[in-house]
């Protein structure tokens, strides 16, 4: 090699060595303002979930404190009647104990205790108390119920991965909407046998409310609403929940836009936009799909495909509680 060579080479070498320290540091800086970026997102789509939520209670809220209010009114008569039967029943008893301690075995005893027993209603009474005490404590478990999936609805938390049972989270869902529901639609349950799946029950919680909201304000007249939960067609590795209406159907314009965020139907004022998007972006984040059916005049099917155990190891930085 000639000597010209090699000072060369030697100040080419001097020279990108000299570079190192600056070209590591501007790859640290791009590195940390990717992370900022990243975290940034994470921080924006919190944001525009919470308030997707909260404007879908805002929606709910009117059916929410009618179902509030509806068991707490016959509670609060069934309790008053009882207050009155036990009143009776008391002075009942009172009585029964004066006639008996003075002739329990004479004729005129007992046909005051019969007289009292027959004024008093009380076989009607024994009949009625048990139906009354029942129905309070449903209507009570009602009232908490509905106040406790509201309140595991609304709550503001990252995407917890654990695994969990997707019929419980339906439930509650339905549980939710059902005042909303019970005006426009039927809905029958074809659950499947289905294991448990590895999620964030919470978020998905939102998914199904959203394509149930969607289904019930399609409808025109009364309809139905099926929700079908199986193991996936081709591999036991996938979890199918499809929710299909009788509704009006979309045309392959609307289906195409259906994920676009802002885009909707409903007249101004009344839908965001935004459920859909929300519902997609949290079904891809479970690595799930969703697909939707819809014939015009026929109705509309959204399914809803999710791995029993995601593969998060293509993510980095994401943290799915495990």
């Amino acid at each position: 090699m000639h000597q010209f060579d090699v000072l060369q080479r030697r100040e080419l070498e001097y020279a990108l060595y000299a570079d190192t320290p600056d070209l590591l540091l501007a790859l640290d800086q791009a590195r940390a303002q990717s992370q900022a970026s990243r975290e940034q997102v994470t921080t924006l789509e919190g944001r525009l979930l919470q308030s997707e939520k909260l404007a879908a209670i805002g929606q709910l809220a009117a059916g929410v404190a009618h179902e509030i209010n509806n068991p707490i009114g016959y509670v609060g008569s069934n309790l008053n009647t009882l207050q009155e039967y036990v009143t009776n029943l008391l002075q009942l008893v009172q009585q029964l104990l004066a006639c008996l301690d003075g002739e329990p075995g004479s004729k005129e005893a007992r046909a005051k205790v019969a007289q009292l027993t027959e004024a008093a209603e009380l076989e009607f009474i024994s009949t009625d108390l048990p139906v009354l005490l029942g129905e309070s404590q449903e209507g009570i478990q009602r009232v908490r119920r509905t106040v406790q999936d509201l309140k595991d609805f609304s709550r503001t938390e990252p995407f917890q991965f654990a695994w969990a049972d997707l019929h419980q989270g339906l439930e509650k869902t339905l549980n939710i909407v059902h005042y909303e529901l019970k005006h426009r639609a039927h809905i029958v349950r074809n659950f499947g046998v289905l294991p448990p799946v590895f999620c964030s029950l919470n978020q998905l919680n939102q998914v199904f409310l959203n394509i149930l909201l969607n289904a019930g304000q399609a409808m025109e007249a009364q309809g139905e609403i099926q929700i079908t939960t199986r193991v996936g067609d081709d591999s036991d590795d996938w979890v199918v929940v499809e929710i299909t209406d009788n509704g009006p159907g979309m045309t392959d314009e609307v289906r195409a836009r259906i994920f676009e965020p802002f885009f909707t139907t409903k007249p101004a004022g009344e839908g965001t936009g935004l459920g859909l998007p929300i519902s997609l972006r949290i079904v891809e984040q479970h690595k799930g799909r969703i697909e939707i059916r819809s014939t015009p005049g026929v109705g509309t099917s959204f399914l809803v495909w999710l791995p029993i155990q995601p593969d998060f190891r293509s993510d980095s930085g994401d943290d799915h509680g495990q």
